[in-house]
């Protein structure tokens, strides 16, 4: 079985959209091992609806709205890295993290940690928003230095040629393209933007 992890810069700023727009493209299968807050559609629900491929059952479904660590704490468990094992599947496997590369899924564990013990090729999802510079610029270093395969960096917003020539230069990192915020989100809308997604590069890797 082939699998990629994407991860993001933060949380909110887009990586479960490219997420699904990656398992249409891919004709995977999606899984977010953990999901913190029940109250909203969670993800595998927005991932299902936008790329119509299957989509396994969490790990871990919390409660609260807040890092993984913290949701599970409020009731009373600690996640077991052990129950964060790839689940079998036909074809590829698109695995979504939660929030940014440091958030913590325990007190002595980091969801990079689980990336690097995946050894799984890494998808950074960045805004294109002020300060997306700093916050990628960190969460490469953080992935590299961890020992983590990193394909290259997809952007979501507005075009900001500059600053992502600026990540891509200075981090030495690939340019996988960029998703605009899209209005009506559909799975046509994004079927079509996601066509400008360099998923050549990220087959290669798989």
């Amino acid at each position: 079985m082939s699998a990629i992890v994407i991860t993001g810069t933060d949380t909110g700023i887009g990586k479960t959209v490219f997420a699904a727009g990656l398992t249409a493209a891919l004709h995977a299968t999606y899984w977010k091992p953990v999901q913190s807050g029940l109250e909203e559609a969670t993800d595998t629900e927005q991932v299902a609806r936008l790329s119509g491929r299957p989509v396994l059952s969490e790990a871990y479904r919390l409660q609260l709205p807040a890092s993984p660590h913290l949701s599970a704490e409020a009731e009373g468990v600690e996640i077991d890295p052990n129950r964060l094992a790839w689940p079998a599947t036909d074809g590829p496997l698109v695995v979504e993290g939660a929030g940014g590369v440091m958030v913590p899924l325990t007190r002595k564990l980091f969801y990079r940690d689980m990336f690097a013990r995946w050894q799984a090729p890494v998808v950074l999802v960045a805004r294109t928003q002020l300060g997306t510079i700093n916050h990628t610029a960190m969460s490469l270093m953080a992935l590299r230095d961890a020992g983590c395969s990193v394909v290259g960096v997809a952007f979501v917003g507005a075009p900001e040629p500059d600053v992502e020539d600026t990540i891509v230069q200075m981090c030495a990192t690939k340019h996988l393209g960029r998703l605009p915020h899209l209005s009506p989100l559909t799975p046509k809308t994004l079927a079509t933007a996601f066509a400008q997604i360099d998923t050549d590069t990220i087959k290669a890797a798989l």
